[in-house]
C-alpha cells in the first residue's frame, strides 16, 4: 500500500523549509549589517557634512539602531544603508581640508545677472544691499521686497538677492521667474549650499566690481534679517568718507574648531593658526565700495573656507589690512520684538518671512514710542 502524506503535513514541511531557506539567507546580510553599523560610526562627521544626503543618511540610521542587532533587516533597507556612498562624501568633506585655493572652485559669471539692476555702474549710488538667499526661501524674498526691501525704489537704492543654482529644477524655475517679474535676482554659478556660503559671497563682489563698482555703501545681509532701513541711511550718513572699513558686529579672538565631527571644523591645511583673525559675524556687515576689488582678487588666491564671515571679513580683511569696526546696532541674532529694540538696532536676526510684516508695522508705526 503506498504511502500518501496528508495535505495538512505537506503544508507544514513547505513552510519549514522556506522558513530555513529565508534564515541562511539572512545570516550574509546580518553580519555586513554590523560591519557597516561600525563604519558609519568612524565616518559619521563626513555624513553630517552634507546637506543633501544627511536626511536619508540620518534617517536609516535612526531606523536601524532602534532595531536590536539579532534581528533580521528587511533585504530593501539593507540595500540602501549599503548603497550610500561613503567614500564619496569623505572625498567631497575631504578636499577643502586639505587646503586648496578659492579660485579652484569659483566658476565666474551669472546665468542670471540682472545688470541693469544698477544702472551707471552704481554712479550716485548710496548703499546697494546684497541680500544672501537660497532658492526654496520664496517667501522670505518676497516678505522683505514688501517690507524693508521698498527702500529699493528710491533711486539712491539698490536691492538684489544673491542665490546659486539647485539641484532641483523646479527651484530654479522659481528664481528665473521672480527674476523676470521683479529684476532683483543674482544667480551665480554655484551649486547653492552651506558648504559654499563663501562662493556666494565672491560671486557677489565679483557681480559689484563688474555692474555696481561705484557704490557707496554695501550691504551685505541674509534673507531672514529684518533691516532698520532710517537707522542704517543714517549710520551711513554719518560715516560717508569712511574709507577701507568694514562695520558690523566684530567677533574677537575665536578659535578654530579642530574635531572633524563639528560642522564648523577648520583644518590646520586651510587655517593653521591657533587663532582667527577679528571678524564681523556673517547676518549682516557694511562694507565701504572702495575694497570690493581688492577682497574680491585676494579671496581667490587664499585657502577656501566655507566659514563666510571668517574667510571674508577676517582672513582676507587682515590680509588687506581693512579695518573691521565694531558697531553696536548690528544686532545679528534673535531679540524681543519690543519697539525699543526694533528702533535702536540696525539689523536683527533669526527672523521669519510672516515677523517681517510685524516688525516693519512696529517701525513704521509714528504713535509707537520708545520709553
Amino acid at each position: 500500500m503506498a504511502f500518501r502524506l496528508k495535505p495538512a503535513l505537506i503544508i507544514i514541511i513547505l513552510i519549514g523549509c522556506i522558513i530555513i531557506s529565508y534564515s541562511s539567507f539572512m545570516k550574509g546580510p546580518v553580519m555586513r549589517y554590523h560591519v557597516e553599523t561600525k563604519t558609519e560610526e568612524n565616518e559619521s562627521s563626513q555624513l553630517q557634512d552634507v546637506d543633501n544626503s544627511s536626511v536619508i543618511v540620518n534617517e536609516t540610521k535612526e531606523e536601524l539602531s532602534a532595531k536590536p542587532a539579532e534581528k533580521p533587516v528587511k533585504p530593501s533597507l539593507l540595500s540602501l544603508i549599503q548603497s550610500i556612498p561613503l567614500k564619496a562624501v569623505e572625498n567631497q568633506t575631504d578636499k577643502t581640508s586639505q587646503g586648496i585655493l578659492t579660485e579652484s572652485l569659483y566658476e565666474a559669471g551669472y546665468d542670471i545677472p540682472n545688470v541693469d539692476l544698477c544702472p551707471e555702474f552704481g554712479e550716485g549710488l548710496k548703499v546697494l544691499v546684497g541680500v544672501m538667499s537660497a532658492p526654496s526661501h520664496e517667501d522670505a524674498r518676497r516678505a522683505i521686497r514688501y517690507t524693508w526691501g521698498h527702500y529699493a525704489l528710491q533711486k539712491n537704492i539698490v536691492l538684489g538677492f544673491i542665490v546659486g543654482n539647485s539641484k532641483i529644477a523646479s527651484l530654479n524655475a522659481i528664481t528665473a521667474e521672480e527674476s523676470t517679474l521683479y529684476g532683483d535676482i543674482i544667480r551665480g554659478n554655484f551649486i547653492d549650499s552651506y558648504d559654499n556660503l563663501t562662493l556666494k559671497t565672491i560671486s557677489f563682489l565679483s557681480w559689484i566690481d563688474n555692474y555696481c563698482s561705484k557704490a557707496h555703501f554695501i550691504l551685505k545681509t541674509d534673507d531672514d534679517m529684518f533691516i532698520n532701513f532710517p537707522k542704517l541711511l543714517s549710520f551711513i550718513d554719518k560715516h560717508w568718507k569712511t574709507e577701507k572699513t568694514i562695520h558690523g558686529r566684530l567677533a574677537k579672538k575665536w578659535k578654530p574648531i579642530r574635531n572633524k565631527r563639528s560642522k564648523y571644523c577648520v583644518s590646520t591645511k586651510q587655517f593653521s593658526q591657533a587663532v582667527f583673525p577679528d571678524f564681523t559675524t556673517g547676518p549682516a556687515y557694511l562694507l565701504t565700495g572702495d575694497i570690493v576689488r581688492d577682497m574680491y582678487t585676494k579671496a581667490l588666491k587664499s585657502t577656501y573656507l566655507k566659514l563666510e564671515d571668517v574667510f571674508t571679513t577676517g582672513i582676507v580683511a587682515q590680509a588687506l589690512n581693512i579695518k573691521r569696526v565694531h558697531v553696536n546696532e548690528f544686532i545679528n541674532k534673535r531679540i524681543p520684538f519690543n519697539i525699543c529694540n526694533i528702533k535702536k538696532s540696525i539689523s536683527i536676526h533669526m527672523i521669519k518671512y510672516h515677523e517681517q510684516f510685524d516688525l516693519w508695522k512696529k517701525l513704521s508705526d509714528g504713535r509707537s514710542k520708545c520709553k
